[in-house]
């Protein structure tokens, strides 16, 4: 048996094996040849381990609504890892996940006032998903089975996320898939709605597909529609004028769930608690992750109507209604640091402060336009993105450039699709740090020109 040479000990803060971390959507031999490492955060700002400033233009990936080490957070998760490190949620309880849920019933609209706990957007999708099904199923519609994505839509990893998605690399790899599953069509035209500040103007009438495919399979087939409110991971699609509004009529007018993955657009992205609330339309099931308690410790869940939620109140009182969960669902830890930064939000006005920053950041995103192979860009609330050209032969290769030489250059952390730049900065970010962001965009695109 032939003996594997030891490894050299790790140093915590500049680690000296990058072999046996296997990293998620990263290109980990390029990663590997050239990392870029963070060593610690603070507001606005992540630190390399030899202490180089580099802002942070993506809030992680969607998650840091707050900012980064509050320290108000940190001492919130000090404090409960003291008291209580963990408690099952299978037949028992405890103060923080009650406290959580009833918190985030008064920020959701409507009737959604359940919250079903669990650990990432991934699971929280997931959820949605059975529980759609379980409802039809204890209803006594056990034919509705039948799921409707949307193409170009990210709900997760999860073999019901990628099922219901719409992003090819997502799904190629996977096999079939779940059965039983269709696509709306995307919402973008660029020779519509190119540069577009919000909501497009072009584009409503694409919710009418909803019709043709209920023609198709019949709405006694089908369970549930899933949608992002705001396509986020695929390049940030803000939905048309009224096309939300139309899924809601086209939903209620064939008795359709109607399910918002708020994973990205939840706690303030778009100037609201949940984007529901900025397009008036209650869904029956919202899903959120990410900016529930601002990226500190992995959560996620889903809000559900209350009609959803008492057709399971059903049978003999010790009976199990949903036989769905996680080990770590409502972990307290992930609680605590939901209620801290929950605090955060409402004291400090964040969601309010995004809407009021919605029109100085679209302007200084906009101002990029005209620059070297820019083709379109889009801006709704603190989110913005910008097209790049192509290289021949090369795609993605010229966006994958601009988010290295940003972080290892302009000190700028933004995120990347194909050969397009997401930016969503925390939602403490500052005008003059909107326009620090925006210069460093704007040096990076004219370097991979």
């Amino acid at each position: 048996m032939t003996a594997h040479p030891s490894r050299v000990a790790n140093d915590l803060s500049t680690p000296n094996d990058l072999e046996a971390w296997w990293l998620p959507f990263t290109a980990n031999r390029a990663f590997k040849q050239r990392p870029r490492m963070v060593a610690r955060a603070k507001g606005m700002y992540y630190y390399t381990p030899e202490g180089r400033e580099v802002i942070d233009g993506a809030a992680g990936l969607w998650c840091c609504n707050a900012g980064h080490n509050r320290d108000e957070i940190t001492a919130a998760i000090q404090a409960q890892a003291a008291e209580l490190d963990y408690s099952p949620a299978f037949q028992f309880g405890h103060s923080g996940g009650f406290a959580l849920a009833s918190r985030l019933a008064q920020l959701a609209p409507g009737d959604l006032d359940h919250a079903f706990f669990c650990n990432s957007g991934s699971e929280a999708v997931d959820t949605a998903l059975k529980i759609a099904l379980a409802y039809w199923n204890v209803s006594g519609q056990g034919s509705k089975t039948r799921l409707i994505g949307r193409e170009r839509g990210y709900h997760g990893v999860g073999f019901g996320g990628i099922s219901v998605g719409g992003i090819v690399k997502n799904r190629q790899f996977f096999g079939s898939l779940l059965a039983g599953v269709d696509h709306l069509p995307h919402t973008y035209n660029r020779a519509e709605q190119a540069f577009s500040r919000g909501e497009p103007e072009w584009g409503a009438h694409l919710a009418d597909e909803l019709e043709r495919i209920v023609a198709l399979h019949d709405a006694s087939t089908i369970a549930a529609v899933i949608v992002e409110p705001m396509a986020g991971s695929t390049g940030v699609l803000a939905p048309p004028k009224g096309y939300l509004q139309r899924l809601r009529q086209i939903c209620d007018k064939y008795g359709i769930l109607l399910i918002f993955d708020e994973v990205i657009t939840g706690f303030g992205r778009l100037g609201t608690a949940f984007a529901a609330e900025r397009y008036g339309v209650v869904p029956d099931m919202i899903t959120f992750a990410k900016g529930v308690n601002s990226g500190t410790v992995p959560m996620g869940g889903v809000m559900v109507r209350k009609g959803i939620h008492d057709a399971f109140m059903k049978g003999p009182d010790h009976v199990i209604e949903l036989f769905h969960g996680y080990t770590y669902s409502g972990h307290p830890l992930a609680c605590a640091a939901a209620l801290a930064a929950q605090d955060i939000y409402r004291d400090e006005k964040l969601f309010e402060r995004a809407k009021a920053l919605e029109p100085v950041w679209a302007d200084a995103i906009h101002g990029l336009k005209g620059l070297p192979n820019v083709l379109d860009i889009r801006t709704i609330g603190l989110v913005g993105a910008i097209d790049l050209a192509s290289r021949p032969d090369a795609v993605g290769a010229r966006a994958y450039e601009a988010m290295d030489r940003g972080f290892t250059e302009e000190g700028l952390m933004m995120r990347i699709t194909g050969d397009t730049i997401a930016l969503s900065p925390p939602l403490i970010v500052t005008e003059e740090q909107i326009g620090e962001i925006a210069d460093k965009v704007a040096r990076i695109i004219k370097k991979v020109a």
